[in-house]
């Protein structure tokens, strides 16, 4: 084979190669579109799952699971938030956002102190330290938290719930990507 005739056969046969995977990526991508995915209402008051969690300060309903989002956000419910909250503590890959749906909520973030009330919100990027409480004493406060991605959170709660007091310690917070940073600013001692 000459060389000129060889450049020119694998000239032509180079986009051939490519074509087969851009083929095989459209018809992935047709497959996607087409079959859609179960949707999974969770009812006012309900857990995704059936049953309320708790880390002793409050209950969480899990609204929508890691693993039907591919990792990509959980989002949950707090409900009967009352004063006190977690520690100061950091997430190591997850951005967490807080709504306040009813009462009111402060938020210590980096070195900010904000106080929210129902209706809104605020985004605690990662490896910035935050913290949160109810300050309302008489009525719980409820809010929606998304962690994005979705990381370890979620078997967090899981784990955590069986034994809350431990889930404050460091070295279990570690094992979900997560710093404790130190005691809550909104614990009274």
């Amino acid at each position: 084979m000459h060389r000129r005739s060889f450049l020119k056969a694998a000239a032509a046969a180079v986009p051939a190669a490519g074509l087969h995977d851009f083929l095989a990526n459209q018809a992935r991508a047709q497959a996607l579109t087409t079959t859609q995915p179960d949707l999974h209402v969770v009812g006012a008051g309900e857990d995704r799952s059936g049953h309320p969690h708790s880390m002793g300060f409050s209950s969480l309903l899990f609204k929508v699971s890691g693993s039907e989002t591919g990792g990509s956000l959980f989002i949950l419910e707090h409900t009967h938030l009352m004063p006190g909250g977690p520690s100061l503590h950091l997430h190591l890959n997850q951005e967490e956002w807080f709504y306040v749906v009813d009462g009111e909520v402060a938020f210590q973030a980096g070195e900010q102190r904000l106080h929210l009330h129902a209706g809104e919100s605020v985004l605690a990027p990662r490896l910035v330290p935050h913290a949160f409480s109810s300050v309302s004493a008489t009525t719980p406060s409820r809010m929606m938290i998304a962690f994005c991605p979705a990381g370890k959170m979620e078997q967090y709660f899981h784990d955590g719930e069986a034994n809350p007091k431990a889930a404050a310690s460091p070295e279990f917070m570690a094992r979900y990507d997560m710093k404790m940073i130190g005691p809550s600013l909104f614990w009274k001692t």
